[in-house]
């Protein structure tokens, strides 16, 4: 790469590179079978918290799906300046979610930018891991694991190799879920009250064998009653996590391992519902009802497996564990696991294709109703990729 001469301030020579931006496109699709049902929203990919709650809730069993949606695009610069380098990252995909969910709609994934140890912008979480995260063409990917893009200010002190050290400053937001209580008009003035940001951190050591990665998040989550009656329904609670990850190579093998534990933290998690439950306080009658930041346990295990430079495969297991309260509804989630195999065959490092084996189940708080969901998904991904230089 050549290197382009600038005056330093002392008026010595210095040299920085031009810059560069990496184009990139993804194109995908994704096709199957379903032998059982979950919300027509989520037609595409498997998440037990989208499984049936309760008996015909959704439609019919067994279906054909087919799309485009996981197909991305992005681009990654890099710009020497006098004072250091300045990183970007812009990326956007065709997933549908939130009041687009079920559609073929532009999503933003990545709208990032560091200097120096400072990044700002919309990025993974520092609490959570991105390569834990399987060798699988389903989309959602392992619900027992931290997989959350937030909005943040990063600051990176120290990095070096595969080892480092960060906390953020992230964007707040929690959930609760329902109770049996919903036509209250005294739960329907109940409004969250979100005033300080989220605080994450994380140490990585890297090593010959892979890694460890430790994180840890703490929260404020707090709800105000707006309406002028005997009850005071106002409350906070504070959520934490620690998130403990690693990859383990093994030869031709990587383990990706993950466990997570913590309270009021389920807005991170790949697959899992509110943050807060409700519990009753039937002896109190100002606070007849409260709220309690829920306590999960999530568990994410695969290996990924190079057989050669043509085929992979990988195989693993992620289950989510969540302490509901006694204010929840009966058929409440409780209990989420995941579970693939497959077999690709990669004929040039920008093409893939193969099938995969899908399972998942949900489990309800206290009505015993269980529902489970198997797939067998087919993909083909097509990647292309290029670099601009300037002069």
């Amino acid at each position: 790469m050549p290197l382009v001469g600038l005056a330093g301030d002392d008026g010595t020579p210095g040299y920085f590179s031009p810059p560069e931006v990496n184009l990139y496109t993804n194109i995908m699709l994704d096709a199957g079978y379903q032998k059982y049902t979950n919300d027509p929203d989520w037609f595409d990919v498997v998440r037990p918290t989208r499984l049936p709650a309760f008996e015909e809730e959704y439609e019919p069993d067994g279906k054909w799906f087919q799309g485009v949606r996981q197909s991305r695009m992005g681009f990654k610069g890099t710009s020497q300046t006098p004072c250091g380098e300045v990183k970007t990252h812009f990326e956007y995909e065709m997933f549908g979610v939130g009041d687009d969910a079920g559609q073929t709609t532009f999503r933003l994934r990545h709208a990032w930018g560091e200097f120096c140890q400072v990044g700002a912008g919309q990025t993974w979480s520092v609490f959570m891991d991105p390569d834990i995260f399987p060798n699988s063409v389903e989309y959602w990917g392992p619900s027992g694991m931290v997989f959350f893009r937030n909005v943040q200010l990063r600051w990176t002190p120290w990095q070096e190799d595969d080892s480092s050290f960060a906390i953020s400053i992230e964007r707040p937001g929690a959930s609760r879920d329902f109770t049996p209580y919903e036509d209250r008009i005294e739960l329907q003035n109940i409004r969250p009250h979100l005033r300080w940001p989220d605080i994450a951190a994380h140490y990585r050591a890297g090593a010959d064998w892979g890694y460890l990665q430790v994180a840890g998040i703490v929260r404020r989550i707090e709800w105000e009653d707006i309406l002028d009656d005997e009850f005071d329904l106002s409350g906070d609670e504070t959520g934490w996590g620690i998130n403990v990850t690693s990859n383990i190579k093994m030869g031709y093998t990587v383990a990706k391992l993950g466990v997570v534990y913590g309270e009021g933290v389920q807005n991170y998690m790949n697959d899992a519902p509110a943050d807060i439950g409700a519990v009753l306080q039937p002896d109190n009658p100002v606070t007849p009802i409260t709220g309690e930041a829920l306590p999960m346990l999530g568990l994410s295990a695969f290996l990924d497996v190079n057989w050669n430079k043509q085929w992979t495969s990988t195989i693993g297991y992620s289950s989510l564990d969540i302490n509901t309260t006694d204010g929840q509804l009966d058929e409440a989630f409780e209990k989420g696991e995941y579970a693939l195999v497959n077999l690709l065959y990669h004929p040039t490092d920008k093409v893939f294709l193969g099938p995969e084996l899908q399972y998942a189940e949900r489990e309800n708080a206290r009505d015993g109703f269980r529902s489970h969901d198997f797939r067998v998904q087919f993909s083909i991904k097509y990647m292309f990729d290029m670099t601009l230089r300037g002069d």
